[in-house]
């Protein structure tokens, strides 16, 4: 069996709204827009039941970055999610660090520079994993961990100058 990075050579995430390292559009900056982008993928590998996504800020000041957005159970016929929704159904969103399910969009702190927003989509081997809209982004990682078949990603920034 292939290891992980082998499996996503070919399985790719793409977005209408911005493009691997661009700056986050305002549409996607929580005090302009606070609108889930467009996103977009192909070459799930042989296996795949399911996507997930992820919207993460590893540069947040929290010792354990911040979770913008998780959402699971993706049907594996659906490759393209459009900016704002809807997903489509059987899909659940969790709870970001900003406390609620949904897209929670960029909010760095004022001066605290440049922070990359990783947009995550999984190929899943499960139809569903278990998880709700009240789990956090921990416990959807979590299930992510031991249930991923292959990931693609695409990282934007954006610096809140205050």
């Amino acid at each position: 069996m292939p290891c992980l990075e082998e499996r996503t050579m070919t399985f790719t995430l793409t977005s209408n709204d911005f493009k691997d390292g661009d700056t986050l559009p305002d549409a996607q900056v929580q005090s302009k827009g606070d609108t889930s982008p467009h996103l977009a993928w192909s070459g799930a590998p042989e296996g795949t039941k399911s996507f997930a996504i992820t919207v993460f800020d590893p540069d947040a000041p929290t010792g354990s970055g911040f979770w913008h957005w998780t959402v699971a159970n993706i049907p594996v016929d659906v490759t393209e999610i459009p900016a704002g929704g809807p997903l489509p159904q059987g899909a659940v969103e969790g709870r970001t660090d900003y406390g609620e399910p949904g897209f929670g969009g960029a909010a760095p702190p004022p001066g605290h520079g440049p922070h990359r927003y990783v947009f995550t989509v999984f190929a899943v081997d499960t139809d569903r994993l278990e998880v709700t809209p009240e789990d956090s982004g921990a416990k959807y990682g979590f299930n992510l961990h031991f249930h991923t078949l292959a990931r693609a990603s695409i990282t934007a920034t954006y610096e809140n100058r205050g």
